[in-house]
């Protein structure tokens, strides 16, 4: 049942915070290393009294000098107007045809897609993934709060915790150390302190170039992992398709893509394997959705990248569904956190996206109102 026609856009809030990290993130240059984490909150308030809820995680505190004012004013384009999302994503798609689809302008409408679905599934009063038709319950999940590039006691300690967290058989770990010994040390000490039964996704952050990852990627090609994730610079479709071809282990990308036609071109170039579209910049969930039909369509198993709560809902109608990467840095401001049991993050029985803020906790970590 469509009840988007009954909400208006009254107005935005946007809250820029920082978040301690339980686990700092120690990653290569390219990531760097962060002990706090942003999120910019957005509430949209329609003049019915619905409120859409999301969040961002814009990576540095810095760029929300630049996604906030974007994200406003596509806001102000929209005031009084209908909130039926694909009508107005559609419309902020060709609105960036002459400034660019990607960047800043799809962020910021990300971030507004995502709270739009909230409230006209609010409206309905179903939680987001019933609202798509399909059903809520657990997704398959793999925990990703920690193993970065870390000396080997650490990591063995942190697999450790990772799997008892919420009862994980999966776990993801960072690789791209200077040299390949350094991250075959790591990944045995991993290896040995959770057992050969938890699955290891590999994470290399972009730090290779195509010279080192065809020499180190090969030489792990029989850890009997389960990705390779990253190697090389995000959109080098072309040796991205070189790895997939020649590696046994698949390949793994998406973070990076932005909207869901470039996600079509490097399933055409036949980029990975695998795909994990991130909801910052994909095009929220109706970008998100798109993708899951190309994905669908391919055959090709599609994870999520962060978000959570947002990636879950809509893996619950992915055709190929395949991993969620879970993780807790959101968990300090969220009012009500998605329960994990036994490997599975489980979609509670809440309308829309199922998120609130813990307004306390908003406060402590707020950089600007």
């Amino acid at each position: 049942m469509n009840h988007t026609h009954r909400l208006t856009l009254h107005s935005i809030t946007l809250r820029l915070l920082s978040v301690p990290l339980t686990r700092p993130i120690v990653s290569n240059p390219t990531v760097g290393r962060y002990t706090h984490w942003p999120f910019i909150l957005i509430d949209l308030q329609t003049h019915e009294g619905v409120v859409g809820r999301s969040y961002l995680e814009p990576y540095v505190a810095g760029s929300a000098a630049y996604i906030l004012p974007a994200i406003e004013a596509i806001a102000a384009s929209l005031k009084d107007k209908p909130l039926a999302p694909l009508d107005w994503y559609a419309g902020a798609i060709k609105a960036m045809h002459l400034s660019g689809r990607e960047g800043v302008g799809l962020v910021a409408a990300s971030g507004l897609d995502m709270a739009i679905w909230d409230a006209v599934a609010k409206v309905a009063g179903l939680p987001l993934a019933e609202y798509l038709g399909g059903s809520i319950g657990g997704l398959r999940a793999y925990n990703t709060n920690g193993l970065w590039l870390l000396p080997v006691e650490q990591l063995r300690d942190e697999a450790v915790a990772l799997v008892a967290q919420g009862g994980f058989s999966a776990i993801k770990m960072r690789m791209g150390r200077e040299r390949l010994s350094a991250d075959v040390a790591a990944l045995d000490a991993v290896r040995s302190a959770v057992g050969s039964e938890v699955r290891l996704m590999v994470d290399f952050n972009q730090a290779l170039d195509m010279g080192e990852a065809l020499v180190r990627l090969h030489a792990l090609d029989s850890e009997g992992l389960q990705w390779f994730e990253e190697p090389v610079v995000f959109d080098n479709f072309a040796g991205c398709a070189q790895l997939a071809r020649e590696l046994k282990t698949p390949l793994q990308i998406g973070e990076n893509i932005y909207g869901p036609r470039s996600f079509l071109r490097a399933v055409q170039e036949n980029a990975a394997d695998l795909y994990m579209p991130d909801m910052m910049r994909i095009g929220g969930i109706t970008g998100f959705l798109r993708c899951a039909a190309i994905a669908g369509a391919a055959g090709i198993p599609l994870s999520s990248h962060l978000y959570p709560e947002a990636s879950a809902h809509v893996l619950r109608v992915a055709e190929t569904a395949h991993w969620l990467e879970w993780r807790d840095w959101a968990h300090p401001f969220l009012e009500a956190p998605f329960a994990v049991e036994n490997g599975q993050v489980m979609i509670p029985d809440r309308p829309g996206l199922g998120i609130a803020w813990n307004e306390d906790a908003v406060s402590r970590f707020l950089v600007r109102p």
